[in-house]
């Protein structure tokens, strides 16, 4: 049966002499994997549209086990994410998220638009903001929203001065004595910020310190919750 879709690569991996299995989010077939025959060729006529952060069109041949790929069409080849290494570290790292997320041939449209949309940003704005905030938003979808606005422990106001991964959320002076990772009060307002629909203004601000924390607390965080390591986390 021919289907047709589109998708991000989030990764591929050599099959034989000449061909590749690719790993594509779709939009309307969740998470496929599927053969491209001869890709590996000189002339190739999937040249290099199926690069891991590539946003294609395709049409498949829908086989028991892997599928087959028949034609592509490039809708976004994101190529400034793979010239830069700063920007291709975080977007490979937000591919190798999405996949241990999403499950195959199951449509997650949310986090379909999640990644394609952060894709876009990162190759706009070159900033460790961007996959902190894919991060923090894929936790979110995933049922594990932290708690900010209050103390994981105690239920105090405030003021936080640590992040209780365990518990998912802040805790107060007295709690962050004897538990959670202490974490910078300008960090948490950073994560309040991505995830209380200021995305935009905190992507203008220049890289600093908080930045980076925020982008090691959402990579912690999420990493806890896949209860693995993400490969990439050592490049960011």
């Amino acid at each position: 049966m021919l289907y047709r879709d589109q998708g991000v690569v989030l990764r591929t991996i050599k099959l034989g002499e000449t061909d590749r299995i690719v790993t594509i989010f779709t939009q309307g077939h969740g998470k496929i994997r599927a053969v491209a025959k001869g890709i590996r060729k000189p002339g190739s006529r999937f040249g290099a549209r199926l690069e891991p952060t590539t946003h294609v069109a395709l049409q498949c041949y829908k086989g028991r086990e892997l599928d087959i790929v028949t034609q592509t069409e490039t809708i976004d080849s994101n190529r400034a994410l793979r010239e830069h290494y700063g920007c291709l570290t975080h977007s490979v790292s937000m591919l190798e998220a999405t996949d241990q997320v999403a499950q195959e041939r199951e449509p997650n449209p949310a986090l379909y638009r999640m990644l394609v949309g952060a894709l876009r940003t990162l190759g706009e704005s070159p900033t460790p903001l961007v996959s902190a905030a894919f991060f923090w938003k894929l936790l979110s979808l995933e049922g594990f929203h932290p708690l900010l606005d209050v103390c994981a422990r105690c239920g105090a106001d405030g003021p936080f001065t640590a992040f209780d991964l365990h518990e998912g959320g802040v805790l107060c002076e007295s709690c962050g004595r004897f538990a959670g990772r202490r974490v910078e009060p300008e960090t948490l307002a950073m994560v309040r910020r991505i995830l209380g629909g200021e995305l935009r203004s905190a992507l203008a601000e220049p890289t600093s310190a908080i930045t980076v924390e925020t982008e090691r607390l959402a990579l912690t965080s999420l990493e806890h919750h896949l209860e693995r390591r993400l490969r990439s986390a050592a490049l960011l």
